[in-house]
Parts: C-alpha cells; sequence; structure tokens
C-alpha cells in the first residue's frame, strides 16, 4: 500500500503549482506550497503514510466536522437545525449574502462559517474556556493524540483578521440566531479552527466517522451512529465548500476541507484518510489533496455511490 502511496504522490505533485497558499489568514501563507502527503488509517489498524504526512498544519475547517458533534451532543438535533439549515450553498465558505436574503435568517448548513460560528455557540460549558477546552479534549480523544493543540501564531493572525466572521456573527446575534457573547464564541470558533494537526492525526478523525463513532481498537462509542451518520452527510453535500457537488461524481468519498490544506474523507466501513497540501484551488480546497483522494479512489474503488 507505501508503494502505492509514493506513486500516486509522485504522479500528483506537480499539480500544486497550479494552485495558491492561502494569505488571507497572515500566517497561513508561510506554508511550502509544493508540500504534499497523505496517511490511511485502516480499520485492521494498519497505518499506511507517504510524502510530508507528519508536517504539522492547522486543521480549520476541517474543525466544523467535530464540533457539530459535540453540538449535537449536547444539544440533540431539533435544537441545532433550529439555528442553522441542512442545505448546500452554492456560495463560498464565507459568503454573507444568504444572511440576509433567505427567510427565516439563518446559515443553511454548519460546513460554512456562518453555520461553523452557530454551532460553536451551542458547545456547552460555563465560560468559554471550558468550551474550547471540551472541544479540543473531544478531538484529542477520537484522534487518538493526547498532545493536539493550538498554533498560537495563528490564532491571533485569525483574530487579528477575522473581521467577516465578526460581521456574520453579530448579524446572527441581531436576527436572533445567536445568543451570548460574539467576542467570546468567536474567540472559541478562531481556537478551533487553529488546533495543529497531522496527517495521521485526520486519518484517524476519518476512521472514527468510518467506523460509526466507535474507536477502533477499543471498542468504546463515543458519539452515536447516527450523529455521525449526520455529519458523513454533510461532509458529502457540503464537506468541499461549493466543489462539493463535483467532488462527490469524481472522487464520491465523505471529506472535509480546510485552508490550512488539509483534507479528512472517511470510507465507511473501510478506512479513514488525511492529506495535506497548502497549494488550493478557487474554492479553498487543496488542489493536491483533492487529486490525491481522486487517484486514490480510482484505484481502490472507494466511491460511496
Amino acid at each position: 500500500m507505501e508503494n502505492k502511496l509514493n506513486n500516486i504522490i509522485n504522479k500528483s505533485r506537480y499539480i500544486t503549482k497550479e494552485g495558491e497558499v492561502a494569505t488571507y489568514i497572515p500566517s497561513l501563507g508561510k506554508a511550502n506550497s509544493t508540500d504534499l502527503g497523505i496517511c490511511i488509517a485502516d480499520m485492521e489498524g494498519n497505518i499506511y503514510k507517504s510524502g510530508n504526512y507528519n508536517k504539522k498544519f492547522t486543521i480549520q475547517s476541517i474543525s466544523k466536522t467535530i464540533s457539530l458533534m459535540l453540538a449535537l451532543m449536547d444539544n440533540g438535533k431539533e435544537v441545532v437545525f433550529d439555528k442553522v439549515g441542512m442545505e448546500p450553498t452554492g456560495d463560498a465558505f464565507n459568503s454573507i449574502i444568504k444572511l440576509e436574503t433567505i427567510m427565516p435568517s439563518r446559515p443553511l448548513n454548519p460546513m460554512i462559517n456562518a453555520g461553523a460560528i452557530v454551532v460553536s455557540s451551542l458547545l456547552k460549558g460555563k465560560d468559554k474556556d471550558e468550551k474550547f477546552s471540551r472541544l479540543l479534549n473531544f478531538m484529542r480523544k477520537i484522534s487518538g493524540n493526547d498532545k493536539l493543540d493550538i498554533d498560537e501564531d495563528v490564532y491571533l493572525s485569525e483574530k487579528s483578521t477575522g473581521d467577516r466572521n465578526r460581521a456574520m456573527a453579530y448579524f446572527m446575534k441581531d436576527v436572533g440566531i445567536i445568543e451570548g457573547d460574539i467576542e467570546d464564541i468567536l474567540e472559541v470558533y478562531f481556537k478551533q479552527c487553529s488546533i495543529k494537526v497531522d496527517c495521521i492525526d485526520l486519518a484517524k478523525i476519518g476512521l472514527f466517522l468510518a467506523n460509526k463513532g466507535i474507536i477502533p481498537g477499543t471498542g468504546e462509542q463515543i458519539v452515536s451512529e447516527h450523529i455521525t451518520r449526520i455529519v458523513k452527510t454533510f461532509m458529502v453535500t457540503c464537506g468541499m465548500y461549493n466543489g462539493s457537488g463535483e467532488f462527490a461524481i469524481r472522487v464520491g468519498i465523505p471529506a472535509k476541507s480546510g485552508v490550512g490544506g488539509g483534507i479528512m474523507a472517511a470510507v465507511p466501513h473501510r478506512m479513514g484518510i488525511g492529506t495535506y497540501g497548502p497549494s488550493l484551488d478557487d474554492k479553498g480546497n487543496s488542489i493536491g489533496g483533492y487529486k490525491l483522494l481522486y487517484e486514490l479512489s480510482r484505484e481502490l474503488n472507494l466511491s460511496i455511490f
């Protein structure tokens, strides 16, 4: 399998030159655009890896899948989906336009920034520190990595440049979608996006979802099968931003991308996959990671459709 991954990495690295690293969060602009890595974690306990699989990067929007699981466990789906919808948008992940033009005025899904901010506001905890601590510990548990923590530089960079997210959050508070202190909610959101991971961490989170919320090896059910099914469905319909439909047709795997260059994928009953490539396409998806998943899906017949 690792020979296969090595071949796919070598075959795909050229495409990193066709994208650009994210610069709207200044700290992300420091990444090496030609980095490309992949890891597979399967049900039998095998870990296969290749390329720059151990390069650390921030999880960014992939964290939306994890906060959604926790919010659903904290509140139940009726409460969560009263505040945020279930439909793809067709717009960019940071678009604000439909918040004002649709009624009721709520984010269309939890995988866009507005929806993820609402989800973060629903996490239980006496204050912002407890809320983030619960989220971080949850992520540590399902990834099997108790050393996960935030990248302080990226967090401060996100906080200082996050005015569009602030605009969306204050608008949603004005129309009654969000309750609580907006700056506290945004601190949780900015911190969750700034957690450092590598391809192995993402592959293990993907495997957890592929295994219906059960920690592989221990058999411990952390999240209900129903919640993991909801999350994987959002990954198919909304996980690759406004390129999700094309990705579903071409690759056919539940996946969630982040502008830090990561993609986390879950192949039900089979494996979790983590990829890294900070060079992004015009929709904000890793151009190299997309290519790796496309090639891997074709070779191993991974499409769920």
